[in-house]
C-alpha cells in the first residue's frame, strides 16, 4: 500500500481561548470518557494535557520531517537519567499559551493552579546529572538543534523520601500510577538486546576472523516517545525512552502443568531491567542489573540510530558526518564497544575503519573528579554478562597501549595508569578510560573542573592528546528556572527589558543599572517576599513548622553526600545556636535543607537524621527566641525546587574545593536573586567572575591549597583543639546533646571528623566558614544593600544559560547547524 508523502489536511488546533475551551470539553468526553458532572480535577488535568499535546503533535511531526528534508546531522544525547519534572506548565509556557489556558479553564469554573498540582513529577533521575540532561533537551529544542534524548523509561523513578523519627525511609516512586499523558508508546519500535551466552569465532574463506555471540538471553526494548518543545518556536524535539519487554510473554507448557509462576517467570525477569532507577548495587545481583540496564538502553539506542541513518545513507563511513553521540557521564560508555561490535561483527568492517568511525562519532562528558566515583566493573561480571564486549575492550586496550608505549617507551607505570583494565587488585574495567579512548572530544563542565581533569585524574591522557579535553561550563534553562519557577520576577524583568532575555540570557546585564533604582528594588523585594511567603506556607502545611518570612532563608538543597558538606552547615547551625543561647543578638535565620541520600549510603542517611534531630532541639528551645529555625523538607524533587529556589536569600555551595565538578543549583539560586556562600569550587569560580567578587561570599581553601594540605599531612585534631566553638559543637554531637534518647547516635559523625581524618576537611574550613557567615549576617541587617547585590547576581547570570552551553557543544564538539523554525502560535 502506498504511503502518503505529506501530512493530510488536519483540523489545526489553535491557541485562542474559545478553541481551547472546545478542546477541553471534547477531550474530557471523548478521550477521558467522563461527564463534566462527575469529572474530578485529575480528569480535567488529563484533559488539559491532551489539549496541549494536540498542539504539540503537529509541530513535533513538522520538526522531524524538516530534519529529514534538510538531511540534518543529528545529536543523540545518551543519559541514564532525565529529571524532567512536570510538563504541563513547561509546555504551556514554551508555547506561550499559559494565559489562554488559564482563561479557558477559569471560564469553565476551574483553576489552572490547582490542576497543575495533580501532575506527577517524572523523577527519572537522581540529581544534577538528570536535571542537566533535561535542561539540555530544552535548549536544543529552543535553538533548533536536531537533538534526541535517549534513556530508560523506569517504571519506578527516584524513590519517594519519607522522614520517620528523623530518618530517611524510601518508598517506591510510582510516577506512572495514573499513566503519563505525555508519552507515545511505540510497540512497533522494538529491538532485541542480548546478554550472557558465549562467543564462537572462526575464520572465513578469506582468512578473516569472524565472531558470533550465541546462546544468549534476549530482552526486547520497546520505545516510548516524549515531545520536547522549544520556547516560542515551532521546534519540538523527541526524547525516546526504552522499556524492557520479554521476548516470551507466557510459557503455556508451565501453565498447563499448573506452574503459574513459572509460566510468567521469563517475562517478569526480563522486564525488571527497566523497573527501577539505580538498583542497589551493594549486592552482586544489583550490580549485574545495573550493568544490564546500561547496556540495554545503549544497545537499543544504537540500533535505533543506525536504522534511522541507514534509511537514507548507503555507507556507514559517513556516520560521523550525520550522527554525533554524547555520552552523559560513564554510564553509557559501553556504547563505544557496542558500536565496534556492530561494525566489526555485523557489518564485517576491518578494525581500523570501524575504530575511525567510532571515535569520530562519540564524545564524552565527565562529571566527577573523584577517582572512587569513576565507574568500574569487575571483569568476571562483565565476562558473564557481555562476553563479546569484553573481547572488544581487550582489543581496544591492546591497540591503545601499544600506541601509548610508542609515545612513552620505558614508562610502565604510565601504561598501567592509562590501561582500560585496572589490575591493581581484582581486575576491573575502567569505563571512563574506555569513553576517553573511544571519543574524539572529552569535556569537563566548569573551568576549574576541566583544568583539574587535565592536571589530576586524566593528566596522562591530556599529555598524550593535548587537544582532546575541552571545557563546556554547565548551564540551566531560564525557561524552567526563572520564567516557570518565578513568574513574579520573570514579569518584573520583562516589564523593564522586554522578553528577549528568555532566548538570550545575556540581556539580563541590562538589569545592572536598576540595582540602584529605588522603585525597581522595591518591586524586587515585593517579589522575593511573596515567594518566601509561599515557601513558608508549604513548610507549615507539610511539616507544621512556622518560619518567619522576614528571616534570612538560608538554603542548601542538593543530594546528600559527604563532599557536599551538609555537615559543615550543621556545625554552623550548632555554633549559631550556642551563641544565641549565650545571649548573642543575630539576624533571624531559617536554615532550609532538602535532598536525598542513596539508600545504601549510611553516613549520608545519618546526616539527614542529625539535621532533623538538631531541628527538633533548636526549634523547641525557648532561649532561641525565634532567631533560628532548622527545616528539612522531605522528598526534594524538581517541583519542590521550583518553590524553594525563588524564595532563597542565601545559597549554600560549600563543597570541598576540587570535588564538585560544576553544580547547577548554584546557578538556579543566583538567577533567582540568592546570594552565594561558597568555596572556589565548580561553577562558583565563574559565578564570582560574572557577578563580581563583592557580590558573593567566598570562604575556605582553594583546590590547590587542599592538595598542598593533604600532601603536607592534615591533622583534624589541630583544629579541634585550637577552636573552642568547634570543639563545643563536636562534643555536643559526641555526647548526645541532640539525641538524648540515644547518646551514642552521632559518635560515628564525631569519629569521622576526628579519628578517621576528616577526609573532606570540614574542620580545616570551619573557622573561615563561620567568619564568612558573620559577614553574611551583617549584610542581611542592611536590606537595601542586600537587595542591590541580589539584583546584581540576577544581572550577572547570562553566561549560565544552557543555551550558551549547547551552542558551544554544537560548535566545538558536535559540528551541527541549528535549524530554527519560525514562531508558531
Amino acid at each position: 500500500m502506498k504511503k502518503p508523502s505529506a501530512l493530510p489536511e488536519l483540523d489545526h488546533p489553535t491557541l485562542d481561548v474559545p478553541s481551547i475551551k472546545r478542546s477541553l470539553s471534547h477531550r474530557l468526553v471523548y478521550s477521558i470518557g467522563k461527564d463534566p458532572i462527575t469529572a474530578t480535577d485529575r480528569d480535567w488535568f488529563f484533559s488539559a494535557a491532551a489539549v496541549l499535546r494536540e498542539r504539540l503533535i503537529e509541530r513535533w511531526m513538522e520538526t522531524m520531517r524538516s530534519y529529514y528534508q534538510h538531511d540534518s546531522k543529528r545529536v543523540y544525547y545518551l543519559s541514564m537519567e532525565f529529571l524532567m519534572g512536570r510538563s504541563l506548565m513547561n509546555g504551556m509556557l514554551n508555547l506561550c499559551c499559559e494565559k489562554e489556558f488559564s482563561s479557558a479553564l477559569e471560564a469553565m469554573g476551574l483553576n489552572l493552579a490547582d490542576i497543575r498540582e495533580l501532575e506527577q513529577d517524572a523523577a527519572l533521575g537522581n540529581g544534577g546529572l538528570g536535571r542537566l540532561a533535561a535542561c539540555f533537551l530544552d535548549s536544543m529544542a529552543t535553538l533548533g538543534i536536531p537533538g534526541y534524548g535517549y534513556g530508560i523509561r523506569y517504571e519506578y523513578g527516584m524513590f519517594n523520601q519519607g522522614i520517620e523519627d528523623g530518618r530517611q525511609v524510601e518508598h517506591p516512586d510510582n510516577w506512572l500510577r495514573y499513566g503519563s499523558p505525555w508519552e507515545f508508546p511505540r510497540p512497533e519500535v522494538l529491538y532485541q538486546v542480548k546478554f550472557h551466552g558465549r562467543v564462537v569465532n572462526y575464520a572465513d574463506e578469506n582468512g578473516q576472523m569472524n565472531f558470533h555471540w550465541v546462546d544468549t538471553d534476549d530482552v526486547m526494548a520497546m520505545a516510548y516517545d516524549y515531545p520536547i518543545p522549544g520556547y516560542d518556536t515551532g521546534t519540538v524535539n523527541n526524547m525516546r525512552l526504552w522499556a524492557a519487554k520479554s521476548s516470551r510473554d507466557f510459557d503455556l507448557k508451565y501453565f498447563n502443568e499448573g506452574n503459574y509462576i513459572g509460566a510468567v517467570e521469563d517475562k517478569n525477569e526480563s522486564e525488571n531491567l527497566s523497573k527501577v532507577l539505580y538498583p542497589d548495587d551493594t549486592t552482586e545481583m544489583g550490580r549485574e542489573l545495573r550493568l544490564k540496564q546500561q547496556y540495554f538502553f545503549v544497545s537499543a539506542s544504537l540500533q535505533d540510530m543506525l536504522y534511522r541513518y541507514e534509511k537514507f545513507s548507503e555507507s556507514l563511513d559517513g556516520l560521523p558526518d550525520k550522527v554525533a553521540i554524547q555520552l552523559n557521564d560513564t554510564h553509557p560508555s559501553i556504547a563505544v564497544a557496542e558500536l565496534m561490535r556492530i561494525l566489526v561483527d555485523q557489518h564485517r568492517m576491518d578494525w581500523a575503519r570501524a575504530w575511525d568511525i567510532t571515535t569520530r562519532t562519540f564524545a564524552y562528558t565527565n562529571h566527577t573528579l573523584m577517582p572512587e566515583a569513576l565507574e568500574t566493573w569487575p571483569v568476571p561480571l562483565f565476562e558473564r554478562v557481555l562476553p563479546r564486549h569484553l573481547q572488544i575492550i581487550y582489543e581496544i586496550n591492546q591497540r591503545f597501549l601499544k600506541d601509548a608505549m610508542h609515545h612513552y617507551p620505558g614508562e610502565p607505570a604510565l601504561w598501567q595508569r592509562m590501561s582500560l583494565i585496572d589490575e591493581s587488585g581484582e581486575k576491573r574495567i575502567r569505563m571512563a578510560h574506555l569513553a576517553i579512548v573511544g571519543s574524539h572530544k572529552v569535556n569537563g563542565v566548569a573551568e576549574i573542573h576541566t583544568r583539574l581533569m587535565k592536571e589530576t585524574i586524566f593528566s596522562d591522557f591530556h599529555r598524550l592528546w593535548p587537544d582532546k579535553i575541552v571545557n563546556m561550563t554547565n548551564g540551566v534553562t531560564p525557561r524552567r528556572w526563572l520564567n516557570q519557577a518565578n513568574p513574579g520576577l520573570s514579569a518584573l524583568i520583562t516589564s523593564r527589558i522586554g522578553k528577549g532575555w528568555l532566548k538570550d540570557l545575556d540581556q539580563l546585564r541590562r538589569l545592572a543599572p536598576l540595582a540602584d533604582d529605588t522603585e525597581f528594588r522595591a518591586e524586587f523585594v515585593r517579589v522575593k517576599r511573596a515567594n518566601k511567603l509561599r515557601l513558608a506556607q508549604v513548610i507549615d502545611q507539610r511539616l507544621g513548622i512556622l518560619v518567619d518570612p522576614e528571616s534570612m532563608f538560608d538554603v542548601q538543597i542538593k543530594r546528600i553526600h559527604e563532599y557536599k558538606r551538609q555537615l559543615l552547615n550543621v556545625l554552623h547551625v550548632i555554633t549559631q545556636y550556642n551563641r544565641i543561647r549565650a545571649g548573642a543578638n543575630v539576624p533571624a535565620r531559617s536554615v532550609i535543607f532538602g535532598g536525598k541520600a542513596a539508600p545504601g549510603y549510611r553516613m549520608a542517611k545519618l546526616v539527614i537524621r542529625l539535621i532533623n534531630d538538631v531541628a527538633d532541639i533548636v526549634n523547641n528551645d525557648p532561649l532561641v527566641r525565634g532567631l533560628l529555625k532548622v527545616v528539612f523538607i522531605p522528598n526534594y524533587d524538581v517541583s519542590t525546587a521550583e518553590i524553594i529556589v525563588p524564595a532563597a536569600d542565601l545559597s549554600e555551595q560549600i563543597s570541598t574545593a576540587g570535588t564538585e565538578a560544576s553544580g547547577t543549583g548554584n546557578m538556579k539560586l543566583s538567577m533567582n536573586g540568592a546570594l552565594t556562600i561558597g568555596t572556589l569550587d565548580g561553577a562558583n569560580v565563574e559565578i564570582r567572575n560574572e557577578v563580581g567578587a563583592e557580590n558573593i561570599f567566598i570562604f575556605g581553601m582553594t583546590a590547590d591549597e587542599v592538595t598542598q594540605l593533604r600532601a603536607a599531612g592534615y591533622n583534624a585534631w589541630d583544629h579541634y583543639d585550637g577552636n573552642e566553638e568547634l570543639k563545643q559543637a563536636l562534643n555536643m554531637l559526641r555526647d548526645g546533646y541532640f539525641s538524648p534518647e540515644d547518646r551514642e547516635r552521632y559518635k560515628p559523625v564525631f569519629d569521622q571528623l576526628t579519628y578517621h581524618g576528616d577526609h573532606y576537611l570540614l574542620l580545616a574550613d570551619y573557622a573561615s566558614y563561620i567568619a564568612c557567615q558573620e559577614t553574611v549576617g551583617d549584610l542581611f541587617r542592611n536590606p537595601s544593600a542586600w537587595m542591590r547585590k541580589a539584583i546584581l547576581n540576577v544581572a550577572g547570570m547570562g553566561r549560565f544559560s544552557s543555551d550558551r552551553t549547547i551552542r558551544q557543544y554544537a560548535e566545538t564538539i558536535w559540528h551541527v547547524t541549528p535549524l530554527p523554525r519560525g514562531t508558531e502560535a
